[in-house]
């Protein structure tokens, strides 16, 4: 059975300010298309056929030639709660957060994995976090692995010597690896539930003892967290044809 997708767009992306207070986070602009149109077409080039939308604020907004399912809780709860909103599929899903935009060549290689959880995470972040920050080190967190398998994430650090990457926001289960993931999650308390986002799922995860592969990249995506993100983005295409994290 095809891989499925699962784009998680619940969420009012307050950090944009301004640009969300109308309009969810994924319809903001980014050279010519909206974030959500670029991950639809990255997800689609990648072969992915079959694409569900978990929506929250301004869900009206939200629709198109894909499936929708709506996290009804969205002002309360997290990430991981939107995607547990969706049913369980017997096909691998790969799961998107909605504000980053990616080359489709990533999703490809997060699909050949045949590991049951695998995430992306990208070497070259530093050259990224320094258009978006003026010091990377307030922002990034740390990221560790042995052998291409995740050992530490999340984390803060004054040191980048505990950064080898960054989580890109995308991750890879196959039904046995969301069973591992929901099972986790529904031995929470709701109070838990309700506050649980992603790296932090992964971090349980791996105290559970739970292995994590890492498909590593190098550049080729964005982060769109604050409007002027966007800008910087914007910036880099129209002054840097050589850009690294040029995602078309």
């Amino acid at each position: 059975m095809k891989t499925k997708a699962i784009i998680l767009a619940a969420g009012r992306g307050s950090r944009m300010g301004d640009a969300t207070a109308s309009k969810p986070k994924c319809l903001n602009v980014l050279n010519d298309k909206c974030l959500l149109d670029w991950q639809l077409l990255s997800l689609r080039d990648a072969g992915i056929e079959e694409v569900t939308v978990v929506r929250g604020y301004r869900s009206d907004m939200l629709q198109g030639d894909f499936n929708v399912v709506d996290n009804k809780r969205w002002s309360e709860t997290n990430m991981v709660s939107s995607l547990f909103c969706v049913s369980p599929s017997n096909a691998s899903v790969i799961i998107s957060y909605s504000d980053i935009v990616y080359d489709s060549e990533h999703v490809r290689k997060l699909n050949d994995s045949q590991h049951d959880i695998t995430i992306t995470a990208d070497k070259n972040w530093e050259n990224l976090w320094k258009l978006r920050f003026e010091d990377p080190l307030d922002d990034a967190e740390t990221f560790k692995s042995k052998g291409d398998f995740l050992q530490e994430i999340g984390g803060k650090t004054d040191d980048i010597n505990d950064i080898e990457a960054q989580y890109m926001g995308l991750i890879k289960l196959t039904p046995k690896g969301w069973k591992m993931m929901s099972d986790l999650y529904q031995s929470f308390s709701d109070l838990k539930k309700d506050k649980m986002d992603m790296t932090s799922m992964l971090n349980e995860l791996l105290e559970k003892g739970v292995s994590i592969q890492v498909v590593f990249v190098e550049g080729k995506w964005c982060e769109a967290d604050s409007y002027s993100d966007i800008l910087a983005y914007e910036k880099e295409l129209d002054t840097n044809k050589h850009w690294e994290h040029d995602w078309r």
